[in-house]
């Protein structure tokens, strides 16, 4: 049943020639594989080898390959007339098609009755389970995913997906020759959003509920996840680069799928803007406006008289000394709350409020800063229902007087960066939990396919499993709610002081 991938004489069949199609068509054909495309509408097919021909041009252009090899690749793309051509001599067929069941159903159907039975098929789906595509084909064993992403030749991870029928020498073999081909192969079990959609939830849906509780706005989520926690973009500024029309059903899509799984719950936001059309960039306005091509934002600045006297927290020894440092020789330490004019609390999980319960402080008097990430590039300060304007004068004085942007927010547990970071993290866990995927093949799908400063695991281990494991908990109980529970995976590791990379034997 297997192919054997490094056989020089290899031949791809491709099924569609949009950007999916043709993307895998020239990566495989750079790779040294014959490759066949095909499309049920001539015209496209014609437009496809007019792309890939220009693609190419550009390559040798910008020096990337050279004539020759320009001129070898794009000879080993040849067009098929018909399924029936595209099946003589094919090792392995991948259709890249429109995500529909139906068609791609009836489409593997009608190539089960053209191929050999030691032919390989293949399913490109993003979105769509390879085992329901595969049912009620005589031999579910061969059908496997393999999942590109857009643009096919940059984007250098590859999901091979196993089906409940596939057999596990067809995903190995996927496997070899997607490594043959240049790109990173990383192996999953057949569930909604396989590893990179999966374990992308958590970013966007956990933002939206924080701008949906009136934490903050837009722009605050966004700065505080780009320059304090090292994202290339924020959240939000992610969903209009994708498009709401594309990134909101896929959220409706995967809540629907794991049948209304809490951490994966969408939000009535992104409801509301995509159906007035605000789907982003592609339509000039989206969060931000685009009519000027990039918003123009403004950062506040916070110049005022600093306190003169400063009460930190010291219920965390490391936390205490990260903030001491940041504001070292700006004010005067005090050692009693009750003798300063400006209160800090440093909470994990929980917010100002619970902080100024807990230590028994002057809520008019009190703000908290986020020292999960390093204080050196954003601080993000929160204060309460009661503070007093005076103090959060002093505290975004004091706090950005060194230089360092600062971003004021209302009191929510866990504020904006320990909210979608242990969000995204226990999400990876409990794919790795549900044994999906391999914890280092969470951590390189999510790394190529969403560009994040790291794996979600590796993440978790940087800032600790346990801290992450106590915000979890702190904000299950702020609100009551089981989207914030923690993954197994995590719990356990959290108590065994382990790494969250660590493989069960």
């Amino acid at each position: 049943m297997a192919f054997n991938p490094s056989l020089q004489s290899f031949t791809l069949g491709v099924i569609g020639s949009g950007a999916m199609g043709s993307g895998i068509a020239q990566l495989a054909a750079q790779g040294g594989l014959k490759v066949r495309l095909f499309d049920a509408n001539e015209a496209a097919l014609s437009k496809a080898f007019a792309n890939l021909k220009r693609t190419f041009d550009k390559l040798v252009e910008r020096g990337k390959i050279s004539e020759q090899s320009s001129k070898e690749a794009l000879g080993r793309i040849h067009p098929a007339t018909s399924l029936e051509h595209l099946a003589v001599g094919a090792d392995l067929i991948v259709e890249a098609i429109i995500e529909d069941l139906s068609a791609k159903r009836a489409l593997f159907s009608a190539l089960e009755a053209l191929v050999q039975d030691d032919v390989v098929l293949a399913t490109n789906t993003s979105s769509l389970s390879v085992t329901a595509i595969a049912a009620g084909l005589a031999h579910p064993e061969r059908i496997a995913g393999w999942h590109f992403f857009n643009p096919v030749p940059l984007m250098r991870v590859v999901e091979i997906v196993d089906g409940a029928r596939t057999a596990r020498e067809i995903g190995d073999a996927l496997m070899a020759l997607t490594e043959r081909l240049g790109h990173t192969a990383v192996r999953a079990k057949d569930t909604p959003g396989f590893i990179v959609n999966h374990a992308g939830r958590g970013f966007g849906t956990e933002a939206l509920r924080i701008v949906g509780e009136g934490v903050c706005d837009f722009a605050d989520v966004d700065r505080v996840m780009r320059e304090a926690c090292g994202f290339r973009l924020g959240p939000f500024e992610l969903m209009d680069l994708t498009g709401l029309d594309v990134s909101h059903p896929v959220m409706e899509s995967i809540y629907r799928q794991y049948y209304e799984e809490p951490r994966f719950r969408p939000s009535v936001i992104a409801s509301q803007r995509h159906a007035a059309g605000l789907f982003g960039r592609k339509t000039k306005e989206g969060f931000y406006d685009y009519h000027d091509d990039a918003p123009k934002l403004t950062e506040p600045k916070f110049d005022g008289p600093l306190p003169e006297s400063v009460w930190l927290s010291g219920r965390d020894q490391s936390c205490f000394e990260a903030v001491r440092e940041a504001i070292a020789g700006r004010s005067r330490l005090v050692s009693t709350a009750e003798n300063a004019e400006l209160c800090v609390v440093m909470p994990l999980g929980s917010d100002t409020t619970d902080a100024v319960v807990q230590e028994n402080l002057d809520a008019r008097r009190t703000v908290a800063i986020d020292t999960l990430m390093p204080l050196s590039k954003r601080r993000t300060l929160m204060t309460n229902p009661l503070t007093s304007s005076r103090a959060r004068a002093y505290a975004l004085a004091l706090f950005s007087a060194d230089g360092v942007a600062v971003t004021p927010i209302h009191d929510s547990a866990g504020f904006i960066a320990q909210r979608i970071l242990a969000t995204i993290i226990n999400i990876a866990c409990d794919i790795a939990q549900q044994r999906i995927a391999t914890p280092k093949d969470i951590d390189r799908a999510v790394q190529l396919g969403l560009n994040y400063p790291h794996g979600p695991l590796a993440f978790g281990d940087l800032i600790g499993p346990a801290r992450i494991h106590a915000i979890l908990l702190h904000l299950q109980a702020a609100s009551g709610d089981p989207r914030y529970r923690p993954s197994p995976w995590l719990s356990r590791r959290a108590r065994l002081n382990a790494s969250l990379l660590t493989e069960e034997s």
